[in-house]
């Protein structure tokens, strides 16, 4: 059997270091596919993994933005070739026949693989992975802009379908990283008016130079956005602060709806009199569907987004990582190959 030797961004234990080093890879086995990776994207999903008590798979390589080309597949595989562009998501494999999957929803299927999570990821020179898990990328993204797009776009994309907002209808994002520069041009390309909630003072700069209506500091973001807008009609916590949680619930006009994207572990207090009262909605979301995945790449063909990049080798992904952790990544930090 031929050996790939590779090197991995590699997590080896829970809540251990994650350090780069040779992973071999045997062929592809049945319905596999061999991918070499020419990009790969770093999420903040990636530092949740790294921290978590317990781990499902370990050793575990992280990455999941990957955009590759096919260098070999294994038996039944039909659907893909070598020299095909392929994509990397979170979302691995579903059963394909639950209610969430027939319904569109695959990504709630109880039985799904992660990769990076529960499959080896995509922080690799070389990944192996389900064929089946695959998603075509164009052909004209360049790599490193493609990356993101399968997961911050695709999130961005997907949360801001579930607040369920009209034209004119205002919307404010807490968060403005990664997810958030992102969710401002989807969001303005739907003629939404939107409000930009951050820490920084720099990201707050550069969500008013990105069309943002309004910015607010973290701290004082409830208050301003009830003040100078009325409230909105929807918050989107793209961080995992329960703080931003707070200050985006107060943010909410009547009716609005919470939407929670940013993994954590710590919980937050649910003002119960008001989300009764108010007619609050709070919802979870998780990517988007399949349909929003592809509008999503369509949007960038067409050049209406663009996610901010900055490149890195593979060996840079421990302090890639420490940065995005001590938020130092005003966009996408991409491991190139």
């Amino acid at each position: 059997m031929r050996s790939t030797r590779t090197l991995a961004a590699v997590l080896a234990q829970a809540r251990g270091a994650v350090t780069v080093e040779p992973v071999y890879l045997g062929e592809p086995g049945p319905g596999e596919a061999l991918l070499r990776m020419q990009a790969c994207g770093v999420c903040h999903s990636d530092l949740f993994v790294a921290g978590l008590a317990q781990l499902p798979v370990a050793p575990i390589t992280l990455g999941h933005e990957g955009i590759a080309t096919v260098e070999a597949v294994g038996e039944g595989v039909t659907a893909w070739a070598p020299g095909d562009r392929a994509g990397i998501t979170f979302l691995g494999t579903t059963c394909g026949t639950c209610e969430w999957c027939m319904a569109g929803r695959e990504r709630f299927c109880p039985k799904q693989t992660n990769f990076g999570y529960t499959l080896q990821g995509a922080l690799a020179e070389f990944a192996m992975a389900p064929a089946s898990a695959l998603v075509r990328v164009p052909a004209a993204l360049a790599a490193a802009d493609a990356a993101p797009l399968c997961c911050a776009g695709w999130t961005a994309y997907g949360a801001l379908r579930e607040a369920a907002l009209a034209p004119g209808q205002s919307v404010a994002l807490f968060g403005f990283g990664g997810l958030g520069h992102l969710a401002l041009q989807i969001a303005r390309r739907h003629g939404l008016r939107v409000a930009a909630v951050d820490v920084s003072e720099e990201k707050l700069e550069q969500a008013r130079a990105g069309g943002a209506e309004m910015t607010a500091r973290a701290e004082e973001a409830g208050r301003k956005l009830q003040k100078e807008f009325g409230g909105v009609h929807a918050a989107i916590v793209l961080t995992a602060s329960p703080a931003a949680i707070q200050q985006a619930f107060r943010s909410l006009r009547r009716n609005g709806t919470l939407v929670l994207v940013g993994l954590a572990t710590s919980g937050y207090e649910l003002p119960l009199v008001d989300t009764v009262l108010k007619g609050v909605t709070v919802r979870g979301s998780f990517l988007g569907s399949r349909q929003d995945l592809a509008a999503v790449f369509e949007l960038a063909s067409a050049g209406a987004i663009r996610a901010q990049v900055e490149t890195h080798e593979l060996g840079e992904t421990p302090a890639v990582l420490e940065s995005l952790r001590r938020g130092g990544i005003a966009g996408r930090a991409v491991i190139a190959f």
